[in-house]
């Protein structure tokens, strides 16, 4: 995630200090003289730019004590509530008719208590504990970064290798009818690498909560967001580096506001709005919406947060894209929250007991995709957050001294650390599958990244709760982009399969065998069982290896709750002690009814 950092990554930067608490990225060394300056929030506020402090005498409507709140009522016609905010000491600042959420700025301290007694209004709760600044009325635009020309020439990484992009882009490097929309700090869309793929017409600034078209309102004001755009989709041009996905498109959608680098919530309801109604097919979103680290349902100024930002993610989804977020530095189980102690981080942050119902959105929100990281190798990242059923998949963000090394502003690159850099990976391979087809909604989208998703098992690690195949560190397992554009890896070891088709049907068992011959002694440690089940409710499904001598290896007992369809996915078993020559069989139970498929192919990689 984004500047939040600094307060969610317990742990000693490599490079120069975090950037804003919001950004989930922990700075490293940079290459090419560029110093990737993660500033800390508390200095951004101490050292505001000199163009936001032009900018605030130009704003004559702003007056001090000037503050920001969601209003939420009714989706549709919200004139009359409009109307009552006027007439209740504030100014509607911009207005979200589809979903029923205006932003209003007011510096009376009865205006919220006012409102909720309104008619029609559902929920009022203030966006932020400091008050709105004054460039909001007369927005500066963020600087043009001169640019640099590199002789630096597209190299292997670890990060595409541990993900398999660098065998993807042999297969596919994505389409450009796909838009990833970055909402972040903003992109630097002049970037050597960026600039070949760069959508300016769909890009705006969201920072305040209404959209900013104007040229070059989309530019960074931090390093944090060119470097997340690199990641996705940096051309492959020869220059740098490549993204995930170097063949899609990339639109900037700048949602922090200069100086802070804060992410409020107006802010990300602007951003979600405009994704939506931009044809974005996917999302990154490598930040949390502040000032609050986990917005609580019983606080009524929260409560109407998470209501707002969850509508306006709703409404991006219907309009067909995908959210994909960043699950956070902090190295806590959110699956089991009990204290915040960063929050809020606009003004003094206080210590509260807090619980599971408290959400850190937008990565918490039903629909999006949570992200955990993982260092060089299937290990979690030291920092990154986890939490059995709250993590969807993982991918790299680095760690240590294995930064992810991508562009920053000015033609320059350099490497951070960070869920902020998972999030992005994930995207990457969303665009993939989104480019592979075309006619999948978020949805399939989503269920596509599970299922690819390679099965990472806990660690020697008791934090880590749940199966191989789904556990609290890594979701589903790490994102594949070699199986987002139907490639496959050629096996490494003997390979045996069976394409066979065979029925499962209600509940009913069912076996497929594969004869091994020729394989001298027992079979390995790490037998590799790869698994290609069509099944429209794979809730359904108990599968297991039977091995010659009878013997069963249960591989995944589906919840009952898991509605997604199909098994596609590759075990590892522990069968050092069979024999490996003999029939092995892969055995289906459908334990339900209404529901049924068919083994579609399987093979063992000895």
């Amino acid at each position: 995630m984004t500047p939040h950092i600094s307060r969610r990554l317990r742990r000693t930067a490599v490079a120069v200090a975090a950037l804003s608490a919001a950004a989930f990225a922990t700075p490293s060394v940079v290459a090419q003289a560029a110093q990737a300056s993660d500033t800390p929030r508390a200095l951004a506020k101490s050292a505001p730019s000199t163009t936001t402090a032009k900018s605030a005498k130009a704003g004559t409507a702003w007056v001090a004590g000037t503050r920001a709140y969601l209003v939420i009522t009714a989706a549709g016609d919200t004139s009359a509530v409009r109307t009552a905010v006027a007439n209740n000491g504030g100014t509607v600042f911009a207005s979200y008719d589809a979903i029923g959420v205006i932003v209003a700025h007011s510096a009376s301290s009865s205006f919220a208590a006012t409102m909720r007694g309104v008619s029609g209004v559902q929920q009022v709760g203030a966006t932020r504990t400091s008050d709105v600044p004054a460039d909001a009325y007369n927005p500066a635009l963020p600087t043009t970064p001169s640019q640099s020309a590199t002789t630096l020439t597209e190299t292997n990484r670890w990060d595409m290798t541990q993900i398999k992009a660098d065998q993807a882009w042999a297969v596919s490097t994505g389409s450009p009818s796909v838009k990833v929309g970055v909402l972040d700090t903003g992109v630097d869309d002049l970037h050597q690498d960026i600039a070949p793929n760069f959508d300016a017409a769909d890009s705006a600034s969201c920072a305040y909560g209404k959209a900013d078209a104007r040229t070059g309102a989309w530019r960074d004001v931090d390093t944090h967001g060119t470097h997340v755009a690199g990641t996705i989709a940096a051309a492959k041009n020869g220059k740098g580096v490549v993204g995930v996905a170097p063949g899609v498109k990339i639109a900037s959608v700048r949602i922090a506001e200069p100086g802070s680098t804060l992410f409020f919530a107006e802010n990300t309801v602007c951003g979600f709005m405009w994704a939506g109604d931009h044809g974005f097919k996917v999302t990154n979103n490598s930040y949390y919406t502040d000032p609050w680290q986990f917005n609580c349902p019983d606080n009524i100024d929260q409560a109407a947060i998470i209501e707002g930002v969850r509508r306006a993610q709703a409404y991006a989804e219907g309009k067909g894209s995908l959210q994909v977020a960043a699950a956070g530095n902090s190295n806590i189980d959110l699956a089991n929250k009990t204290t915040d102690t960063e929050s809020p981080n606009d003004s003094t942050p206080v210590t509260r007991t807090i619980t599971n119902a408290c959400l850190d959105i937008p990565t918490e929100l039903p629909g999006v995709v949570t992200v955990s990281a993982m260092g060089s190798g299937n290990v979690k990242a030291s920092y990154s957050n986890f939490g059995k059923d709250v993590i969807d998949v993982s991918a790299p963000g680095g760690d240590g001294a294995n930064g992810v090394y991508s562009t920053l502003p000015g033609g320059k690159y350099g490497t951070k650390s960070g869920t902020s850099m998972a999030s992005p990976h994930v995207a990457g391979v969303a665009a993939l599958i989104a480019s592979a087809n075309p006619a999948f909604t978020p949805a399939d989208i989503r269920t596509a990244l599970s299922t690819q998703a390679n099965d990472t098992a806990c660690p020697s690690d008791s934090r880590c709760t749940g199966t191989t195949a789904k556990n609290g560190f890594f979701g589903e397992g790490q994102v594949d982009a070699l199986k987002a554009v139907g490639g496959t890896v050629p096996p490494t070891g003997t390979y045996f399969e069976n394409t066979g088709d065979v029925t499962v049907n209600d509940n009913a068992t069912v076996e497929s065998p594969i004869t091994v011959s020729g394989v001298t002694g027992n079979a390995p440690a790490t037998l590799k069982v790869g698994v290609d089940i069509k099944h429209t409710y794979r809730g359904d499904l108990v599968v297991s290896l039977v091995a010659p001598d009878g013997s069963v290896y249960l591989l995944e007992d589906f919840p009952n709750s898991d509605s997604a369809d199909n098994v596609i996915k590759t075990y590892t078993v522990n069968a050092s002690s069979e024999v490996a020559n003999g029939t092995w069989k892969l055995r289906v139970q459908d334990i339900a009814s209404q529901d049924t498929g068919k083994i579609d192919a399987w093979n063992l990689t000895f």
